[in-house]
């Protein structure tokens, strides 16, 4: 009995550590949280009970105790699982008898009368919280501010260029872009291609040839996935999909430039691009 007691005790202490960890973090402040609680610790002591009084039937009771804990077994078996002893069955035995086989009168289990009567006094707090005094939020209600806050976050992502990529992208030849995609190139690809486009390691990418295409989509790939037997790295690991796209809109601009030292043209020509250079940026 002492170690059915202390498992009774030992299950109540855990999940009531764990709503109240719930509470602190995921769960949002409300008497969801409350009555979620609640049923959880109540269904928690019920299985418990159930389990071991499962076979009661039969089994001598034992006297409850006028004194001591709320979890004597006695108590759980008075006020939970209201089995009859069996010195008392007589007491209930109906009077049919099918084969050699009686039926006990046994009344409905406390347990599920309270279970019972606490989903109807759940559902009229449900009746005037929602629908007669319109304190909580309806599911559609509910479910329009998620939307509306899925699509900020949509849109957010969208403004940080989560969504781009070489299927996706696209050319523009804004000055703040264009600006934008200098920078980053004067930052991490002047070393191989020089600071005017004009090559070194790497192509010219001021002329009309290209090695593997010369759209904006063919340039995104190549800066994001790089050439690695040419020597050219990937940059998906040191920029973002905005960022790589502002650096293949810049070296779309340079079509046509003038760069100091050009190198020797490689590849094949490619004239059908996005945009011609309509920008210059200083």
């Amino acid at each position: 009995m002492m170690k059915l007691n202390k498992a009774i005790t030992f299950i109540f202490l855990i999940v009531y550590s764990i709503s109240i960890k719930a509470q602190s973090t995921e769960f949002t402040s409300s008497y969801y949280d409350t009555g979620a609680i609640f049923f959880l610790l109540l269904i928690a002591a019920i299985f418990i009970a159930f389990l071991y009084y499962g076979q009661g039937e039969g089994k001598k009771s034992e006297p409850v105790k006028k004194k001591g804990s709320i979890f004597q077994l006695g108590f759980v078996r008075r006020f939970i699982t209201g089995l009859t002893p069996v010195e008392k069955e007589n007491d209930i035995l109906l009077e049919h008898n099918f084969d050699g086989i009686k039926e006990l009168d046994n009344r409905i289990p406390p347990w599920f009368n309270y279970l019972f009567y606490g989903s109807i006094l759940f559902a009229v707090y449900y009746m005037l919280d929602y629908h007669v005094f319109e304190s909580g939020k309806l599911q559609a209600e509910e479910y329009a501010e998620e939307m509306n806050l899925a699509q900020q976050q949509r849109d957010q992502l969208a403004r940080s260029g989560a969504f781009i990529s070489e299927e996706s992208v696209t050319f523009a030849g804004d000055s703040e872009t264009l600006q934008k995609g200098k920078e980053l190139f004067i930052q991490h690809c002047t070393a191989c291609h020089a600071a005017d486009g004009g090559g070194l390691i790497g192509p010219n990418l001021t002329d009309k040839f290209w090695i593997h295409g010369g759209d904006i989509k063919n340039v995104f790939k190549v800066i994001k996935y790089g050439v690695p037997a040419k020597g050219m790295i990937s940059w998906q690991q040191q920029l973002n999909p905005l960022q790589m796209q502002d650096v293949a809109r810049y070296i779309l601009s340079l079509q046509g430039t003038s760069p100091q030292n050009p190198k020797q043209p490689e590849g094949t020509p490619y004239t059908t691009h996005d945009t011609l250079k309509t920008l210059s940026v200083k």
